[in-house]
C-alpha cells in the first residue's frame, strides 16, 4: 500500500541530505525524483553490484522498497544504510520494516533506540508507555472473519463503499491507461458493482469521464441520501502543482472534488474550499446526518505527515473551516483513511500509534467532548503488512478492508469482514490484598457479575494477587470476592471506555466480623413483602458460613425484623419466614441444623423508631437480620 499512500501526495525524498548525490547517482536520482521507484531501485542495485554504493545509496534502495512494499529488500538496505548513519527516521522505518517482517523483538530494539533518539516523539512515548503492545495487541482475540473478495485483480484494488445497491471501489486494473512509474501499474479509476441477490459483485463498470480521468482518482464517500458524492483526484487535472526546486519535477497533490446524482448519471465535478496546490487533501468520509466531513491532509500546521480533520457541511452543501482532530488521534507518523461510522465511532489507519507494522486500523469515539483512547482493532482486520480504507455498516456488522498482506490476488486487495464479538473492551485488571499486611493474596476467587447479579465469569487470583476480565465498554459490573479466612467483599466497577481499568480490593481476616456477640454482616435487606434469598443476601451470609466452618463451636441465632407496614400479627409471620429462610440456607451450606436457629421479632424492635413517619430509607433499615453468638464465641 506504500504506492497507493504516498502517491496521493509529495513523496518523501530520501532522509539523508541531497548532497550525497553525485554523478553515479544521477540517473537513479531522477527516476528517485520522479517515483518511478522500480527503475530507481534497478539502477542503484547496480552500484551496489559495481562496488560505488554508499550510505546514500543503500538509504535511497530501502526508500524505494518501502514505498513499493518490499519488506524484505527494504529491511536490508535500512540495516545497511545505518551502518554509516544514526538517523532516527531511518532507525523508525527499519524498526517498521523488522515488525512487517515478523521479527517483532529486533523491531522493539529499534524502536527502543529510535525513543532515546527522540523522546518527545508521539511515537516514542506510546512505545515507552507500552513495550509490550505486540504481544496484547495479538492476544486480544479475533473480533473479525476476513475474507479476500472475488472481484480483486493481480493490480491494486482498494476501498470499497456501498451506496443504494452499488459497490465503488478504486483499482488499477484500466489497463488502457498509461502505467504510472511508481510501481508500473496503470493510473488509478473508480468502478463500480451492481449487489445481486446473493450478496455477489457483478456488472464491473468504469465510471463516466466525468468522475474518473488520465489521472489517479481516489476512493469514494456518499452523502447519507446517496446523490452527493465525494472522491480525490490528482491535481493535475485542474493543473495544480508545484515544481521541484532541484529536479524541476512537477509534483501533484490531491485534491477532494464531489459530484451530484442526476438522471442520467452523475454531474460535472466541483472542487471543496480546502483545495491547494501546496499540499493534498484526501480519503473523504461522510458522518451519518450528513453534517460532518472528515478528510486528511497534510496541510500545514498539523502534527505529522498527514493528519486527520473534520469540517461541517452545511444543508447548502458548502463547507466549513477544516479542524484537526489533535494530538491524541494525529501522530508524528501518518494517520489516513479516516471513516466515521453510524454510531459515530471514528476508524483510521495510522502508522504512527503502535501497530502490527505497516498502516494498523485503530479506532476512536467522541464521548462528552473528549476523545476516547486510540484502540487497535486487533487481527485479523489487522497485519504486519499496510490495512487501510476500512468501513463497516455499525447494524450488519458487515463492512471492507483493504490490505497488501501476504495471501493477496494483487498488490492491495478489499476484503469483506464481519464482526464477530463486540470491538470496544476494557480489561479490568483486579489485585486483592490482605488488608493488615498489604500483602497480595493469592487464590482469592474473584466474580464479575451484570448489574441484574447474573455472574459473568469467575478467576482464582495468581501469585501477585491479580486477576483479569474483559468487558465490553460502557459495561457496569460488580466484583465479588471470596477467600477462605477472610470477609468477603464486593466493589461495583463503573463503565468505561478506557483501555484498562484497575481495582484494588482489600479483604479483612474473618475474625472482623465477629464483635462483642454479634456477627456484623454488611445489611442484609429484604425486598418489601418478600423472604426470599437474594444473590446480595447470599453474598453475605455466605461470610456467616465461613465462621462458622473456621469455628465449629459457635452457635448462632438469627433474628429477623421487618418494617412497620401491615398489620403487627402480618409482620410476625413475615419475619419468621425470613428467619426460617435465613437457616435454611445456612444449612443449605453445609452448617449442622443444631448450630443455627431462627427467630422472627417482626416489627417489635426497629432500628429507626420512625413510627408512622418513615421514610422508605427508614423502612430498609427496619427490614434486617441479626446474627447473634449464643455459644463457642471465641472472643469469650
Amino acid at each position: 500500500m506504500k504506492n497507493i499512500i504516498t502517491l496521493f501526495t509529495i513523496a518523501m525524498l530520501s532522509c539523508l541530505s541531497l548532497t550525497a548525490q553525485n554523478k553515479a547517482t544521477k540517473n537513479a536520482d531522477k527516476h528517485f525524483s520522479r517515483f518511478e521507484f522500480i527503475e530507481a531501485a534497478e539502477d542503484y542495485e547496480k552500484l551496489v553490484i559495481n562496488g560505488k554504493a554508499d550510505g546514500y545509496v543503500y538509504a535511497q534502495l530501502a526508500e524505494c522498497y518501502f514505498n513499493i512494499f518490499k519488506t524484505v529488500e527494504a529491511e536490508r538496505f535500512y540495516a545497511k544504510a545505518l551502518e554509516s548513519s544514526s538517523n532516527p527516521e531511518l532507525i523508525y522505518k527499519y524498526s517498521q520494516m523488522l515488525k512487517a517482517n515478523g521479527k517483532y523483538e529486533e523491531s522493539n530494539q529499534q524502536m527502543d533506540k529510535f525513543a532515546s533518539m527522540r523522546p518527545g516523539d508521539d511515537r516514542a512515548t506510546a512505545f515507552r508507555k507500552n513495550p509490550n503492545y505486540l504481544l496484547k495487541i495479538l492476544e486480544k482475540g479475533k473480533k473479525f472473519n476476513v475474507q479476500n473478495l472475488g472481484i480483486n485483480t493481480p493490480s491494486s484494488d482498494f476501498g470499497g463503499t456501498l451506496n443504494n445497491g452499488k459497490l465503488y471501489i478504486t483499482s488499477a486494473r484500466n489497463t488502457a491507461r498509461r502505467t504510472y512509474g511508481w510501481n508500473d501499474e496503470p493510473f488509478l479509476d473508480i468502478y463500480e458493482f451492481t449487489v445481486s441477490n446473493d450478496g455477489s459483485y457483478i456488472g464491473e463498470a468504469l465510471l463516466s469521464n466525468k468522475i474518473n480521468t488520465k489521472y489517479h482518482e481516489g476512493i469514494v464517500a456518499f452523502s447519507p441520501d446517496g446523490n452527493t458524492m465525494y472522491f480525490s483526484r490528482e491535481s493535475f487535472y485542474d493543473d495544480m502543482y508545484v515544481k521541484d526546486s532541484i529536479t524541476k519535477n512537477k509534483v501533484s497533490v490531491l485534491n477532494l472534488y464531489k459530484s451530484i446524482k442526476l438522471s442520467d448519471g452523475w454531474s460535472d465535478v466541483d472542487p471543496l474550499r480546502f483545495n491547494n496546490s501546496n499540499y493534498s487533501v484526501k480519503n473523504p468520509s461522510v458522518s451519518a446526518d450528513g453534517k460532518m466531513l472528515y478528510f486528511a491532509s497534510d496541510m500545514p500546521d498539523g502534527y505529522g505527515n498527514f493528519d486527520i480533520y473534520k469540517a461541517t457541511i452545511a444543508e447548502d452543501g458548502s463547507l466549513g473551516s477544516a479542524i484537526n482532530l489533535g494530538q491524541k488521534v494525529n501522530t508524528e507518523g501518518q494517520e489516513m483513511f479516516p471513516y466515521i461510522s453510524s454510531n459515530g465511532t471514528l476508524y483510521f489507519s495510522s502508522d504512527g500509534h503502535l501497530g502490527l507494522g505497516g498502516l494498523d486500523v485503530f479506532y476512536t469515539k467522541e464521548i462528552d467532548g473528549k476523545t476516547a483512547p486510540i484502540r487497535n482493532v486487533g487481527v485479523p482486520v489487522n497485519s504486519n503488512a499496510d490495512d487501510f480504507a476500512f468501513n463497516i455498516n455499525e447494524d450488519s456488522g458487515k463492512g471492507f478492508v483493504s490490505s497488501n498482506r501476504d495471501g493477496g490476488l494483487g498488490s492491495d486487495d478489499v476484503y469483506a469482514i464481519k464482526k464477530l464479538q463486540p470491538l470496544c473492551d476494557v480489561l479490568i485488571i483486579v489485585t486483592v490484598t490482605d488488608s493488615k499486611t498489604e500483602n497480595p493474596l493469592s487464590g482469592a476467587t474473584v466474580g464479575i457479575y451484570d448489574t441484574q447479579g447474573n455472574m459473568i465469569s469467575w478467576k482464582s487470583t495468581d501469585e501477585k494477587g491479580i486477576a483479569e476480565f474483559i468487558v465490553e465498554c460502557e459495561t457496569d459490573t460488580q466484583l465479588n470476592v471470596t477467600m477462605t479466612d477472610y470477609e468477603s467483599n464486593s466493589v461495583n466497577v463503573a463503565g468505561s471506555n478506557e483501555e484498562e481499568v484497575l481495582v484494588s480490593i482489600v479483604l479483612d481476616p474473618i475474625e472482623k466480623i465477629i464483635v462483642a456477640d454479634q456477627i456484623e454482616l454488611n445489611p442484609i435487606y429484604f425486598d418489601f413483602d418478600k423472604s426470599n434469598i437474594t444473590a446480595k443476601t447470599a453474598f453475605e451470609l455466605d461470610k456467616l458460613v465461613q465462621i462458622m466452618n473456621k469455628y465449629p463451636e459457635m452457635v448462632i441465632t438469627a433474628e429477623s425484623h421487618t418494617d412497620n407496614r401491615g398489620s403487627a400479627q402480618y409482620n410476625q409471620r413475615l419475619s419468621e419466614r425470613r428467619a426460617q429462610t435465613t437457616v435454611q440456607y445456612i444449612i443449605s451450606k453445609g452448617i449442622d441444623p443444631s448450630r443455627i436457629s431462627g427467630q422472627g421479632k417482626g416489627e417489635s424492635y426497629p432500628n429507626i423508631d420512625c413510627k408512622n413517619n418513615c421514610s422508605e430509607d427508614d423502612h430498609q433499615l427496619n427490614r434486617r437480620s441479626e446474627f447473634i453468638i449464643t455459644n463457642g464465641n471465641p472472643n469469650s
